[in-house]
């Protein structure tokens, strides 16, 4: 049974000479050929790019090589993921800053992954013959150290793919800024532009026929002191006052939606809690916040990560109300380390998407603006749970590398 045992432990372990061998041989006698290839194809292109540059044709033609050199790097990461089994990043596409020709011209040359692209489809050729010419030779006559030579060269296939054909974390952090600067430029121009409608159509308007009124009953006082005069002059300054009661509440609502002063007077806790109290859900909102550090003291975060935290909140409430047929929520809020986390749930419908456009996708770019996460479960039929991560601090800036 002992001797079972060991025959049975043995064939489970994977065997030097296995089928992965074999496709990581496969992979180095490939190198040869499509060195030879990639050489041919990024020597002529650029070269002849380089050599017309001072012509109309020049540029467009280095560029054409340069996104051919992109292409073959995007076939090395492929066949590199197959025969040595690693993570390699796929970066972004070339985006043009602006349409047209000339557009995609300047992205290309301006590419840094294109242009090392191009430099490892020129090294390609020195290391396929090597590759080529030693993992024929272990072939042939190194049959016993084959395993460890070809797992040697496979390994140092992968890191030149690694170093040359994969985005680096300077660019995809450069992006990443891009990205969430984009996002914040959005989400403050919608902002303007929603102030401004909710100035213009709720408390101008108002305003305007405060104004209209109050010359109404000026020209009626001074034209006659009559009894029946003076009691449509009361009339008027009545729907006037009540004009000024709605205007002022409107303003109170508009000023509460660029910032509540209860936010920035007394924190979270209560802001929420004012929040939940407004939601129409029949069984209402159940608000938990607890905001202490790992000393045991009650902290507060950053102001913009409080604002953002309770207009998301405000934003998720009211969906609850007006789309789930939820009858309770539940907001929970607590730190954890440097992160402020944060749970909205109800027992609603379900269904909740983060489709492009919707409230939910503005919500993640806003969240993800400050390197927050917001994550939403929401299966057919109920509940939905939405967990928001974000950081305490905002000023402390991530490592570029």
């Amino acid at each position: 049974m002992e001797t079972a045992r060991t025959t049975n432990e043995g064939t489970d372990r994977p065997s030097l000479y296995g089928a992965r061998l074999w496709l990581q041989v496969q992979h180095l006698l490939l190198n040869l050929p499509l060195g030879i290839a990639g050489f041919v194809f990024t020597a002529v292109l650029l070269s002849t790019g380089l050599g017309l540059a001072v012509t109309v044709l020049g540029l467009p033609l280095l560029a054409l090589g340069l996104v051919g050199c992109r292409s073959l790097g995007g076939l090395a990461r492929r066949r590199a993921r197959a025969a040595v089994d690693s993570e390699l990043p796929e970066p972004t596409p070339v985006a043009p800053a602006r349409p047209g020709l000339a557009g995609w011209v300047i992205a290309a040359l301006t590419d840094g992954l294109s242009w090392r692209s191009a430099l490892y489809c020129i090294v390609l050729l020195p290391w396929g013959i090597l590759s080529f010419t030693i993992t024929l030779v272990m072939l042939i006559v190194g049959w016993p150290v084959l395993p460890w030579v070809v797992g040697l060269l496979a390994t140092l296939d992968r890191a030149l793919v690694g170093t040359l054909l994969t985005p680096n974390a300077l660019s995809e952090r450069v992006r990443e800024l891009e990205d969430d600067r984009g996002a914040v430029v959005d989400t403050a121009a919608a902002d303007l532009r929603r102030i401004e409608r909710d100035l213009h159509d709720g408390a101008q308007a108002r305003l305007v026929a405060l104004s209209m009124d109050l010359g109404l009953a000026k020209e009626k006082l001074s034209e006659s002191r009559s009894d029946e005069s003076v009691e449509a002059v009361a009339k008027m300054v009545g729907t006037a006052h009540g004009e000024v009661k709605l205007a002022l509440q409107e303003l109170r609502d508009l000023a509460r939606g660029i910032h509540p002063a209860v936010l920035t007077d007394r924190g979270l806790d209560a802001a929420l809690s004012a929040v939940a109290a407004r939601c129409t859900v029949p069984g209402g909102v159940k608000v938990t916040v607890d905001l202490h550090g790992p000393d045991g003291t009650a902290e507060r975060p950053d102001s913009a990560v409080e604002g953002i935290a309770y207009f998301t909140v405000s934003e998720l409430l009211t969906n609850v109300s007006k789309h789930s047929g939820a009858r309770t929520a539940t907001v929970e809020v607590w730190r954890e380390a440097d992160r402020l986390m944060v749970l909205v749930q109800d027992d609603g419908r379900g269904g909740a998407a983060q489709y492009p456009g919707s409230g939910l996708a503005g919500l993640t770019e806003r969240i993800g603006a400050v390197d927050g996460v917001f994550l939403v479960t929401s299966p057919a039929g109920g509940p939905t749970s939405v967990t928001i991560e974000l950081p305490w601090r905002t000023r402390v800036a991530r490592p570029l590398l």
